[in-house]
């Protein structure tokens, strides 16, 4: 899948968020990027499909809003075309990726999203 149609599949996920849960949607942007580095301390192995950056809604104080920087949701494209064996594989796991990172701006942790069948 080319970089074009995997971005395409990404915005496509984001048009499947309902409209209720968009709007709650608070300073927040989605990026595309090749691959994770995993950072320094971490296992040189990780791979993440993706990636939340930020404070979550459920931890925002009044404090927050001056200045803050956008929380970012990175979706990385080469272990996600890894682990899919076919391009209706690839939107499937774009799809997923997209709603587990949403998630997480949330405040839901990775347990629980395992629990809901979107880990």
């Amino acid at each position: 899948m080319s970089a074009d149609e995997f971005e395409e599949a990404v915005a496509d996920a984001l048009q499947l968020i309902p409209e209720k849960v968009a709007q709650a949607m608070d300073n927040v942007a989605v990026f595309i990027e090749e691959d994770y580095t995993p950072r320094p301390g971490e296992d040189p192995d990780t791979v993440l499909l993706g990636l939340y950056e930020g404070v979550p809604l459920t931890e925002r104080d009044s404090w927050w809003d001056a200045g803050s920087l956008p929380d970012r949701i990175t979706i990385f494209r080469q272990p996600i075309l890894e682990i899919c064996a076919s391009r209706e594989d690839v939107i499937d796991e774009v799809a997923i990726t997209v709603v587990h990172e949403i998630a997480h701006h949330f405040g839901i942790d990775d347990h629980r999203l395992h629990d809901l069948g979107w880990g």
